[in-house]
């Protein structure tokens, strides 16, 4: 008897009920992805495609996982197909592959596998992010300062360092660049009140007018 190309019929009223739980566990997925992700990208757009990729891997599963037939014409199919789009955010790719094991464990059938098993890693990733919350209560950024300076005037560097240290705790200076008339330092400081770093901009603005002052947080950075 050739086996190749039996195939058990599908259930109907299964398959429903395994589409029923993907979107459940799907759209709770995206919608954790979008309140609590740390992606750069428009998360917004990213999440609903979570669903659909959980559906879409839970329907080919489905259709092929007792034909082994189906299963090599599957293979044959997929080495022809060609992604472009790169993925370059990690976290992206994180939640892509969780999208994808719920729709394989429950193409499979291993529905109560797959729930206790999106029930362990969302309780982790929400006491991952309540322990972040509640660890973070400090922001890190990169102040940029440039000012403009005349040619008798040399201790402007360790009047900017004076300035900064009445407000800040420590400052750790990362770049200094210095031409003809302008003087430009970049910082990397831990902020624990946004009050202070308003008034240490005020103060900056008044001690030196022509400055340009920026503020880049350290969180959205990449590799921040």
């Amino acid at each position: 008897m050739d086996t190749t190309n039996f195939s058990a019929p599908l259930s109907l009223s299964i398959l429903l009920v395994n589409l029923l739980l993907g979107i459940g566990l799907s759209l709770l997925i995206a919608w954790y992805y979008v309140r609590f992700g740390k992606s750069l990208s428009n998360r917004s757009k990213f999440a609903p495609i979570l669903p659909m990729l959980t559906l879409i891997t839970l329907l080919v599963i489905s259709i092929v996982k007792s034909s082994l037939a189906l299963s090599l014409g599957l293979v044959g199919a997929l080495s022809i197909v060609r992604f472009r789009t790169a993925i370059k955010d990690p976290e992206e790719l994180i939640f892509l592959f969780l999208a994808i094991a719920v729709g394989l464990g429950l193409g499979a059938d291993q529905r109560i596998p797959t729930i206790a098993a999106v029930a362990v890693i969302m309780l982790y990733l929400f006491g991952r992010t309540l322990f972040d919350r509640n660890r973070n209560k400090t922001n890190t950024v990169y102040l940029n300062i440039q000012i403009d300076t005349n040619p008798t005037e040399s201790n402007v560097f360790d009047q900017v360092n004076s300035l900064l240290l009445d407000e800040l705790r420590e400052i750790d200076l990362r770049r200094l660049d210095q031409h003809k008339d302008q003087v430009q330092m970049t910082y990397y400081v831990n902020v624990t009140d946004q009050k202070k770093l308003v008034s240490l901009m005020d103060r900056l603005k008044q001690s030196y007018p022509d400055s340009v002052v920026s503020v880049v947080e350290q969180n959205n950075l990449l590799g921040g």
